[in-house]
């Protein structure tokens, strides 16, 4: 990089030692002094910090990681650095990160807070992840589908509508539904409690119309 001369809009980095006049190509450290401006410093983004072992990603084209780097790798398809837990264990969506996210609308990729993979593949700042899920939310904002494993509330959900009957003008109706787990259009039987996916099991679901006569359906 060639050295900065003084002049209108050209930014002169300087080290500490200002009354030496001591001017530099932009690095870690000065030329002259030998003056070490910050514990990291990336020649691409030219980004000085303190070291927490944070690396630069090419293909993501920041510094986009707070690391060690041999924690996480780059998802092609998603073009995010993800943590290596989630290699061949995740849904990809291609440029997920270049999303905003889906609560705060701010933007995912360039964000110093870290991103929370959904089941479903699509992102969410891991803070606003944590403050939806605190208030008993446990959908996807987008898809709607299931972000978290709710076979045992669906299990506790099966016992209560069993030991809840409801008023005889009801016990024969059914209602169709769309599940936002598996995406099946079904028929189930109504119950104020909840709606049964009758393929996965998921009360996960969408009411499509009112309750009809079990008869009339057949």
């Amino acid at each position: 990089m060639a050295e900065a001369e003084p002049g209108p809009g050209v930014p002169l980095l300087t080290c500490p030692h200002y009354s030496r006049s001591c001017r530099l190509k932009v690095k870690k450290t000065c030329e002259n002094c030998k003056t070490v401006f910050g514990e990291y410093y990336c020649d691409t983004c030219h980004l000085f910090d303190v070291d927490k072992k944070q690396y630069h990603c090419p293909p993501c084209g920041i510094c986009s990681r707070i690391g060690p780097k041999d924690d996480f790798f780059h998802c092609v398809k998603c073009n995010l650095c993800l943590a290596t837990h989630l290699r061949g264990n995740h849904k990809c969506v291609e440029n997920v990160s270049r999303q905003n996210c889906p609560v705060c609308m701010e933007d995912i990729h360039t964000s110093r807070i870290g991103a929370h993979v959904l089941t479903c593949g699509h992102l969410l700042h891991k803070t606003c992840y944590e403050m939806l899920f605190n208030k008993g939310a446990y959908r996807c904002p987008l898809c709607m589908q299931s972000a978290v494993d709710m076979t045992k509330y669906w299990e506790e959900l099966d016992l209560e509508i069993a030991q809840t009957a409801m008023p005889s003008d009801y016990q024969n109706m059914v209602v169709k539904i769309m599940c936002n787990d598996c995406q099946l259009h079904s028929t189930t039987p109504f119950h104020v409690l909840g709606l049964k996916c009758t393929g996965c099991g998921s009360y996960n679901t969408a009411q499509d119309g009112g309750p009809i006569s079990a008869q009339g359906e057949q």
